[in-house]
């Protein structure tokens, strides 16, 4: 098995993550009216985290395409323990 096909950030279905800015985190939960607590979580140990290396409470932005439309669609997860 080659090295690129061992990686889990490069395969098609693992979406472009990135730790999200406070302004956004904050844009976030007023525009919902949500507090972080609320949002989905993923664990700190989930390999799709590895290349960008978020700590406990940090924020993540996920960016999906759909497979049907092609448009993106953002989400947000809290990282867990």
């Amino acid at each position: 098995m080659s090295e690129k096909n061992s990686e889990p950030t490069v395969h098609i279905l693992v979406p472009k993550m990135e730790v999200a800015s406070a302004t956004d985190v904050e844009a976030l939960c007023s525009k919902h009216g949500i507090s972080i607590e609320n949002l989905p979580r993923i664990r700190v140990t989930d390999h799709a985290l590895i290349p960008i290396g978020p700590k406990v409470g940090d924020i993540i932005k996920v960016f999906r395409q759909s497979p049907t439309t092609g448009d993106e669609s953002l989400y947000y997860r809290l990282v867990v323990e």
